[in-house]
This record gives C-alpha cells, sequence and structure tokens, in this order.
C-alpha cells in the first residue's frame, strides 16, 4: 500500500560515501587546490576558474589520479563553454581546442585590475589563537599592495591571541594589533573602522580563507560602477565531510553558487522579489565584505546592538546592507573576490548557529519596524516574507536531496530564534544606553 503524502519517507543518516572534495581550478594553471586536503571522496565539486575569474561549478566523480584533470578540462570546454568564450572574447583572445592550453592572463584581461589604493583588511577574532594562524597564512599570500591587516580582538580571556599577532607582524609589517575590549561582533568591526587607515576596507572572519586574489576581486566590484559602496563576494563551501556540513551548504548556497556579478540599488525594487531591498542574503554575507571608507563612516558603521557577540547573535550583516542602499549607494556582489568558508562541522555547532540566524533576521526587522523612515515598506512586505521563509526550508530539502538528512530540530531552533530576536533587540539596544 503507498504511503500517505502527508508522511515524509525517513531520509538516511549521512555515510561517509557522501562527502564530496571541494576544489578550485582554473583553466590557464596546471592543478587544483583546495583548503582541506583530499582523503577517499568519490565525489569532487570544482569551482572552474580562468585567470581567477570563476566561471561556474562541475560535480563529477574522482579517483583522485592525473585522469580528474582531463575530465575538469573536458567538463569545463563542455558544459562552461559560453562564459569561457566572453571572458576570453572580452581579453582578445582566440578560443583555444578543447583540452589545448589556456593562454595566460594579459593586461586585457577583464579580470586584470589595476589600482594603488590602500585596502585595510580587518579580521575580527575572540578567542580562537590556534585556529587564527591558518586565516593570516591566507592573508600573507595576497598578492595586492598596498594592503594593511588589522586583527582586532574582542574581549579576550587571555594574551594569546596577542602573541599570534604579534608574531606574525615581527616577520610582516603590514600586520597589526588592535584589541577591542568589549564584548560584540559589530564593536569589534568599529574599532577596525576606527584603526585602519586605507580608502576601503574588506572584512572578514578567522574562520574563512581568503584567495590570493581577494582584493583583486573586491576593487574589480568597485570599479564597475562609481556609485558602488559595498562589495560582496563569492563564498565557497570549503568542505562537505559531514551531514551537518552537507545541511549548511544547502542552506546557504545563495553565498556560494553564484558566479555571475550582480549589482542593487535603490532602482532595482521589482526585479529582486517583493521582499526587496529587505531580502535576507541576497546581497551577500559578512564573511566576505568590504566598503568605501567614507561611505561606512557616513552611515555610522556596524549598529553594536546586532552581531555575533550580543543578545541578538546576528543581524550585523543585514542592517549595514539596507543602510549602504538607503545611505546613496549601490552593492556589488563581485564573484571574482572569492573565500573559503569552513562551515559548523558538529549539529550542536549548527543548531546554535541556526539558532542565532533566527535571532539576527527578527532582531535587524524589529529595528526596521522601529524606524519610521522603513517601517511602511516592510509591513507591507511582510506577507511575501513569510512565504520566503517557506520558500527556503523547501528550497534547502531539494538540495540535500534524498541521500540527506536535515538535522533534528534545525527548523524549530531557528523559528525559536525568530520569536526571540524582537525582546532580544530591544533589551540589546537598552543595554547601550544604559551601559553598567
Amino acid at each position: 500500500m503507498p504511503a500517505s503524502p502527508l508522511v515524509r519517507s525517513r531520509r538516511p543518516a549521512w555515510a561517509p560515501g557522501d562527502a564530496v572534495w571541494c576544489c578550485d581550478f582554473d583553466l590557464a594553471g596546471d592543478e587544483p587546490s583546495a583548503m582541506v586536503p583530499p582523503r577517499n571522496e568519490t565525489s569532487m565539486r570544482v569551482l572552474v576558474r580562468l585567470h581567477g575569474e570563476p566561471l561556474g561549478y562541475l560535480t563529477l566523480p574522482r579517483t583522485g589520479t592525473p585522469e580528474d584533470l582531463d575530465l575538469i578540462r573536458a567538463e569545463a570546454f563542455r558544459s562552461l563553454a559560453g562564459p569561457l568564450r566572453r571572458h576570453l572574447a572580452a581579453e582578445g583572445v582566440a578560443v583555444p581546442e578543447p583540452m589545448s592550453p589556456v593562454p595566460a592572463q594579459t593586461e586585457s584581461c577583464p579580470n586584470y585590475v589595476v589600482a594603488e589604493d590602500l585596502v585595510s583588511v580587518v579580521v575580527c577574532t575572540r578567542d580562537r589563537a590556534d585556529a587564527l594562524p591558518a586565516c593570516l597564512d591566507r592573508l600573507a599570500e595576497i598578492t595586492y599592495r598596498p594592503v594593511e591587516f588589522v586583527i582586532v580582538d574582542n574581549a579576550p580571556r587571555d594574551d594569546s591571541t596577542r602573541a599570534v599577532v604579534e608574531k606574525y607582524a615581527a616577520d610582516d609589517d603590514r600586520f597589526r594589533y588592535v584589541c577591542e575590549p568589549r564584548p560584540g561582533l559589530s564593536r569589534a568591526r568599529n574599532a577596525g573602522l576606527a584603526a585602519a587607515t586605507g580608502r576601503y576596507l574588506a572584512y572578514t572572519d578567522d574562520d574563512v580563507a581568503v584567495d590570493r586574489l581577494w582584493i583583486h576581486g573586491l576593487l574589480r566590484g568597485f570599479q564597475r560602477r562609481a556609485d558602488v559602496g559595498c562589495v560582496t563576494g563569492l563564498v565557497c563551501t570549503a568542505a562537505v565531510s559531514n551531514g551537518p556540513e552537507a545541511y549548511f551548504d544547502a542552506r546557504l548556497a545563495n553565498w556560494s553558487t553564484r558566479c555571475r556579478p550582480q549589482f542593487f540599488d535603490l532602482s532595482a525594487n521589482g526585479r529582486h522579489g517583493a521582499l526587496y531591498p529587505f531580502s535576507a542574503g541576497i546581497f551577500g554575507t559578512g564573511a566576505s565584505f568590504a566598503f568605501d571608507r567614507e561611505l561606512l563612516a557616513r552611515v555610522g558603521g556596524f549598529d553594536e546592538a546586532l552581531g555575533a557577540g550580543t543578545l541578538t547573535r546576528g543581524g550585523e550583516d543585514l542592517d549595514i546592507f539596507v543602510r549602504v542602499l538607503f545611505g546613496g549607494g549601490a552593492i556589488a556582489y563581485e564573484p571574482a573576490a572569492v573565500v573559503w568558508h569552513h562551515h559548523r562541522a558538529t549539529e550542536e555547532s549548527l543548531l546554535k548557529q541556526m539558532y542565532g540566524y533566527g535571532t539576527g533576521l527578527t532582531a535587524y526587522l524589529t529595528k526596521l519596524v522601529l524606524d519610521r523612515s522603513t517601517r511602511t515598506h516592510l509591513l507591507r512586505r511582510a506577507p511575501a516574507g513569510v512565504r520566503q521563509i517557506v520558500r527556503i526550508r523547501n528550497q534547502t530539502h531539494e538540495r540535500l536531496g534524498p541521500a540527506v538528512a536535515p538535522p533534528a530540530g534545525a527548523m524549530r531552533r531557528e523559528f525559536t530564534g525568530f520569536l526571540a530576536g524582537p525582546l532580544l533587540y530591544l533589551r540589546a539596544r537598552r543595554a547601550l544606553r544604559n551601559p553598567r
């Protein structure tokens, strides 16, 4: 007897054979690179690039032999022929025959960026001295000059982070240590804004590995239009090696799958859905974004009642995106600004993150409702917002497919966060007005 359509079939638990090796491969290069070394994965997700510019993703079987490179090249010429041809045409280079060497980058390449502005990279960290060197090592490989790296130690319990940063600074004067004694990611980011000296500020997290061309990609975004005040980038999944990582990857695919540039401003209301410009996640993420320094200062920096380390646990990036738009700036999503993100690898940490996404979202929405300039705009879009939450859940299940079960209670924890967020935001605002 067939199962009732109202009863969901039980999904199998995660198995080691479901793991996917995540890597990238530049068609002008000779080998793939990855944040996590391959183990015994039998499939691979490849970000195919040309001269640093992402062309698209391929999911292919993996053997661990040189034949994998031939497969990547052959499938790239077949499946990604359109973006490959567009890139080479813009560069004025003929498209080579399949499997033939791709010419090296020239100065006419669309991803060739020339700039002399000082860029300040701000990394905010808290009590993660053991993991921090992996982030700093990647920063040190950035090819752009001139650049400074401002490492903000947020409410540290000891001097271990200071010791790590000072060790790097002794060998590389681009590194600088800043301490922000008050807890909260937004406070740390504002401390970075105050300490930085560059025209542009680029922010990333301590669990992110930046690509060596990351800053070139961000500057390409700024150079596309004169009114761009914020640039976000492609945040690739570093590993899919267990169930929580697979769920996070499926849930936040909007971060990691878009390989075409986009622009957002207040003239685009009809093009990005009924929630625009209050849509969560459409612009990018705080794991990789950059700002024109003058604009960021003009809109008042980050709201210190929002963000990790506060009662609200998040929402500060959603808030700053909207304020950039209402402050007259455009946002450019630039996939050439590539970073790799290590997702939550345990169910416990994932459930905490889902709760924080819930509290952060409704805290940010509460702020919009309390503000007369945005209240009416938001309330008109409230029904569409409810539909969007349901759509995100369904899309996540579709991307997971039949082989991966979502962590038990993930949606419940996030919904609990939705309910708690408004009160937490009011408490956080009160605490800012009446510090002890």
